[in-house]
């Protein structure tokens, strides 16, 4: 994390004013913002590619930790044994002749609104690992880290308001193998995390917003007083550059809590009770509308999380009563607000997991990971809605048809984010290092 304190607060004989005042003000303010915020100046004239013209697309990803059950959700197989079709029945969707499990009628009815590749083979049946590949594009590489797909974002793009590029909700993300972070493209570009929850009273983000009994008068008394110690030390400061630098990570600062839209973005209790309700008063609904209000403010990818799919025992009671109402309720709610405000066009949305899970239930009444078969779903950006590509066998063990890999999936975020599918990024050893390498889904394009 970015201390907006210098790393130097004393000369050789003692802790010089400004960093006494530095330390007691930022102390006061609850800040501990991580270094994206000295960044935002740098990128202004380091070497990050130029941004080409078309719309500004921005991306919502949500990401289910664990592996979630394609079998149990998006490609079921009622015709199979009970040892594989599992506990739940299928209900008919808003495409004919598609259908999906019972505990999924949300999702059923708004099948217009999404795409969904029924044969994603994940070529990896290991957490962690696929937390980075999954999120990245490329394979687990122990000597080179990919960055996940915000920080690409957040590199490639840079800020469009005062709020961070890249924000991700919640904390699961498995990152023993670099899940979900900026990797080679450097700490300044990993997700300012959200770790509030937006669904709780009072909901305050820190680091952000003030603390309670910190007012924008009091901010604005610290900050004449910086003003005038400042005045008074340069005069027998020799370093007046390293002043005016510093002087330009604290507006960076002020500016990002003082933001209009930095305190419109949060103030998630503005919306209506009844469009809350439809989100749904759980983490994960109100961590949906969150991210919708976060884009409009300017933030162009959120990563929403959601961990606990790990369903080695009592899968069917596991989903039918906790992971999936969430999800049902909360996803099909997104879109159609992103689509009612005229969003979706320029907002891609992702749904995207670890792998897929076993075909044979296990003695536990689980099912086991699976690394050859799963789905994933997409929406927004020109996404085609109701669109249901490919297919697995009759175990759904393995795609038959319309096979694509996790690289595909990654082409395809990159060039709806119109983002270049060769991109070349600079490891720090000076390497050339391409982000991604793969196909995009030719139908959904």
């Amino acid at each position: 994390m970015f201390g907006f304190a210098p790393r130097n607060l004393r000369d050789c004989e003692r802790v010089t004013r400004r960093g006494l005042l530095q330390i007691g003000s930022l102390t006061g303010l609850g800040l501990s913002l991580p270094t994206l915020l000295a960044a935002k100046t740098a990128m202004a004239t380091e070497g990050r590619p130029a941004v080409t013209g078309g719309k500004d697309m921005n991306c919502i990803l949500i990401w289910t930790q664990g592996g979630t059950s394609h079998h149990d959700t998006f490609d079921p197989k009622p015709n199979a044994p009970v040892s594989v079709k599992g506990e739940f029945g299928v209900i008919n969707t808003a495409v004919p002749g598609v259908q999906f499990t019972e505990i999924l009628p949300n999702m059923a009815r708004s099948l217009n609104r999404y795409a969904l590749l029924r044969s994603w083979n994940p070529e990896n049946g290991s957490h962690g690992v696929a937390d980075q590949f999954a999120m990245s594009g490329r394979k687990l590489n122990p000597s080179l880290h990919y960055p996940t797909y915000g920080s690409v974002v957040s590199w490639y793009k840079g800020f469009k308001s005062a709020l961070p590029a890249f924000v991700q909700l919640g904390s699961s993300v498995d990152k023993r193998f670099g899940g979900g972070s900026a990797g080679i493209l450097g700490l300044e570009h990993n997700a300012f995390e959200i770790l509030a929850d937006p669904n709780a009273k009072g909901f305050n983000v820190r680091d952000i917003s003030f603390p309670n009994g910190v007012t924008s008068g009091r901010v604005d008394r610290r900050k004449r007083m910086l003003a005038s110690l400042d005045n008074l030390q340069r005069q027998a400061d020799v370093q007046a550059e390293a002043f005016d630098a510093l002087d330009e990570n604290f507006k960076a600062a002020f500016n990002m809590i003082t933001a209009p839209e930095t305190k419109a973005a949060f103030q998630i209790d503005q919306e209506t009770e009844a469009l809350r309700d439809r989100y749904g008063r759980h983490k994960f609904g109100q961590s949906c509308l969150l991210a919708r209000r976060m884009i409009e403010s300017g933030v162009r990818f959120v990563t929403v999380t959601d961990g606990g799919w790990d369903t080695h025992q009592d899968n069917f009671k596991s989903l039918k009563n906790n992971r999936i109402p969430p999800i049902d309720q909360g996803l099909p709610a997104l879109l159609e607000d992103l689509e009612t405000r005229g969003l979706l066009d320029t907002t891609l949305v992702v749904w995207l997991t670890d792998f897929g899970r076993t075909p044979v239930i296990n003695s536990a009444s689980g099912r086991d990971h699976w690394a050859s078969a799963g789905f994933a779903i997409m929406a927004g950006a020109g996404i085609p809605g109701g669109a249901v590509l490919g297919a697995t066998d009759e175990e759904g063990g393995r795609p038959i048809r319309d096979e694509y890999l996790t690289a595909d999936l990654a082409v395809t975020i990159y060039e709806k984010l119109g983002i270049p599918s060769d991109l070349i990024a600079q490891a720090p050893d000076g390497r050339p290092v391409r982000l991604v390498e793969g196909h995009p889904i030719k139908e959904w394009m």
